[in-house]
């Protein structure tokens, strides 16, 4: 799909454009209003507060309508499979939660600045010296707030799961035990008509979404924590988060 289409994946934009600009239009507009207020409650030690409802008028104003199963544990460990760049409004505006995200992310300062003011926290996953400081910072995370990983480390089409990588939850193997892991699907109506997934430029999948007529509908289920010896090593917890997700999502 490229930008020159949507929804029917065949019919142009036209006058589509216009629903494009009234929403990035929405979006300036909203960021001009939060901007200062955030910045003096981060001037306290009050950064945590704006980002998520921020996140979530911007999702709104996307077309997300979300239908919440289940709930969010107080302080736990998310891993979800990964469809959109709406992931993250979603979740930040109903769970309240920060993400962790490759190192890489970090290289372009604008959008490290944006992902700073949600307390995203970025790991290398080449550099094993490193792993003993990412534990300690991930566990310093988890006591405030929730805290989500993708372990497919990319993006999916929504109709089933690359295989969840281990090796993203290396700096998260050693976890005290009162911190609940806690598989999220995210399971949107249209995945395949949303997913940003394979050679799209992002422009395009932006473009796309935001020029949708229909709402974006999206079910996320907030599933049971692990449990046992599903928790016994980051392999284990890979693989029962993505079996449980599999099946929420009737893969």
């Amino acid at each position: 799909m490229t930008a020159a289409t949507v929804d029917s994946q065949s019919e142009p934009l036209g006058w589509r454009w216009l629903l494009v600009i009234a929403r990035v239009t929405l979006w300036v507009v909203v960021f001009a209003t939060i901007i200062i207020p955030h910045l003096l409650l981060s001037l306290v030690g009050k950064r945590h507060v704006v980002p998520p409802p921020f996140l979530a008028t911007l999702g709104a104003i996307a077309g997300l309508e979300i239908e919440v199963r289940g709930r969010p544990q107080p302080g736990a460990l998310l891993l979800g499979n990964h469809v959109s760049w709406l992931d993250i409004f979603a979740l930040a505006g109903i769970a309240r939660t920060a993400f962790v995200a490759h190192s890489g992310l970090a290289e372009n300062k604008a959008l490290a600045w944006l992902c700073h003011q949600n307390d995203t926290l970025f790991i290398t996953r080449d550099r094993r010296n490193t792993v003993n400081e990412q534990v300690d910072s991930v566990v310093e995370r988890l006591g405030k707030r929730p805290l989500t990983i993708f372990p497919e480390a990319t993006t999916n089409d929504g109709t089933a799961l690359l295989p969840f990588r281990s090796s993203l939850l290396s700096a998260v193997e050693r976890l005290p035990e009162d911190i609940p892991v806690q598989p999220v699907a995210l399971d949107y109506v249209e995945a395949p008509q949303i997913s940003w997934f394979g050679d799209e430029p992002g422009m395009a999948n932006f473009v796309e979404i935001m020029a949708r007529t229909r709402p974006v509908k999206l079910v996320i289920h907030f599933l049971p924590p692990l449990q046992g010896e599903e928790l016994t090593n980051r392999k284990t917890m890979a693989a029962a988060a993505q079996a449980h997700i599999e099946s929420a999502l009737a893969l």
